[in-house]
Formats: structure tokens, sequence, C-alpha cells
């Protein structure tokens, strides 16, 4: 890349914006260490806002749909949280990540695992690799236990 004048912050956030959608908190954590006068960065930000081309709904969507094949409920909901995303959209979200949270728990299990466990070891494996990926504990017993849906496979 070639190095010419330095981007602005408008530049830079746009930059961002391009590659995935960002919530406001995340914008303003990565681009604060740019900002050279008080109050510059949240003009940027509001004027973003105002031309839709930021939104934290957006970027909650985004992020759902970026990942919710791979994790379950409580990770999805900690990472929003830890990208600082407006609590109200994140409660929206989670609620709506609940009621598929079994059938992407199984298909989650079925790609690494594809069978039952046959012994109590291979089971808290099953379980410990559910687990770390955020599903909630019911839904790892059920999928686990093979108390699913044989139309489901």
């Amino acid at each position: 890349m070639a190095s010419g004048p330095p981007l602005s912050l408008t530049g830079r956030a746009l930059r961002l914006l391009s590659g995935r959608e960002h919530s406001r908190a995340e914008l303003q954590r990565k681009l604060a260490p740019h900002e050279e006068t008080p109050g510059e960065l949240a003009a940027v930000l509001d004027k973003l806002a105002a031309k839709d081309l930021q939104s934290d709904q957006r970027a909650v969507d985004s992020l759902v749909h970026r990942r919710s094949a791979k994790l379950g409920t409580q990770r999805l909901r900690q990472e929003m949280q830890s990208k600082g995303m407006d609590p109200q959209a994140v409660a929206q979200a989670v609620a709506l990540l609940r009621t598929s949270e079994q059938a992407r728990a199984l298909e989650v299990w079925r790609k690494k695992f594809g069978s039952p466990a046959a012994t109590p070891a291979e089971r808290a494996k099953q379980v410990r690799f559910l687990a770390g990926r955020g599903f909630s504990g019911e839904a790892i017993a059920r999928v686990v236990s093979g108390a699913f849906d044989a139309d489901e496979g």
C-alpha cells in the first residue's frame, strides 16, 4: 500500500466499516488514538450514524449472521457485549437465538462428531466441545444424549 497523506477520522471509520459492520463503541475504541481534537471523534460517529453508514442494530445482525452457525447463544451474547453493542439489541438477538439453539448445537455436533459417544470419556469430550462453543446445558444434554428428533437427520 502506498503511503500518502494520513487518513482522516472519517476515512479511517469508513475503511473499518467497509470490511464489516462495527458498533459505535468498537469504532470509538479503534479510532480514539487518532483523534486530534476532543469531540472530533464523536462528531464523526454522529455524522456516520445520521447518514446510516454505521448502525448498532446492523452490527448485531451481522455478528449473529456470521457467527451463529458455529456458536451458542451464551458465547454470542458475550461477544456482542464485549464489542459494546446496544444492550436492548443484544437482548433481542439473544431471545431469537434461543429459539434455534438446539438445532444449531445439533448441526455443530454433527459436523464435529457425527455419532453418539460410545464411552463416558467420549461423551465428556463432546459436552466440553459444545460448552466451549457457548451452547446451553439443556441443548448440550439433548444433543449429546441423542434425544433429538430422528426426522432432523
